[in-house]
């Protein structure tokens, strides 16, 4: 059965926002933030769509969740002794990217998708502290498509994970574009799972440099991997 949450509640730590933004206490831009904030907090919608799901079938680098077939030998592997697992789509919602900025104010428009973030944040705190109480899943790894190098989990299989749900943009306001990037941009997907092993996709992607790295490279993981 899918679940879609589109009341999530949030909140706005100004304070802790300027000083994330490296916004001094006596700048003027202080008003101009917390004006964009207030704005945020009128029509911020965070939005979530999540579903319990069972394994159908499992190939040598295919698994099948309700009848979507995904390619992928590291989920295939991952998921091994898994039956049940939870696709979700988190997002901050549509809402906020009509705020009307200022063209060209570029500095705004930072501003704006660092709020962005913030509701994500709070989208995904909403979905996982239901799989923790509601669903009682405990110890859980999480996998997305696009998510580490090209051939972990190709990013091409989103309009496949996009399929378990059917109308996601009707749901939460979400759409695929046809590069396979989600609008809003801040908007993540992925499937999470009950696992004794500690896994994170970060694990097996070579990028060095990546803001959004959770764990370090895995060689002896990634080395594995190819001689299966």
């Amino acid at each position: 059965m899918t679940e879609v949450r589109t009341e999530i509640p949030f909140e706005i730590d100004l304070e802790a926002l300027s000083r994330s933004l490296h916004i001094k206490p006596e700048s003027d831009h202080v008003k101009e933030l917390a004006a964009l904030v207030d704005k945020v907090r009128e029509v911020g919608r965070p939005k979530a769509v999540y579903k319990e799901s069972f394994i159908d079938d499992k190939g040598v680098e295919t698994v099948s969740i309700d009848g979507v077939t995904f390619t992928s030998r590291v989920l295939r592997r991952n998921l091994d002794g898994v039956e049940r697992v939870f696709p979700y789509i988190a997002t901050c919602g549509n809402e906020v990217d009509r705020i009307d900025i200022p063209k060209d104010d570029f500095l705004q428009e930072f501003w704006l998708d660092a709020i962005k973030a913030q509701l994500l944040r709070s989208s995904i705190s909403h979905v996982t502290g239901l799989f923790e109480t509601k669903h009682k899943l405990g110890k859980t790894a999480l996998m997305s498509p696009g998510s580490g190098d090209l051939e972990v989990w190709p990013i091409e299989q989103q309009r496949e994970f996009f399929s378990l749900f059917g109308d996601v943009e009707g749901m939460i306001g979400v759409r695929l574009t046809d590069s396979f990037l989600m609008i809003p941009n801040k908007t993540v997907s992925g499937i999470r799972f009950q696992t004794e092993v500690d896994f994170q996709s970060c694990e097996l992607c070579h990028r060095e440099k990546c803001p959004s790295r959770r764990a370090p490279f895995n060689k002896e993981l990634w080395e594995s991997l190819q001689h299966e």
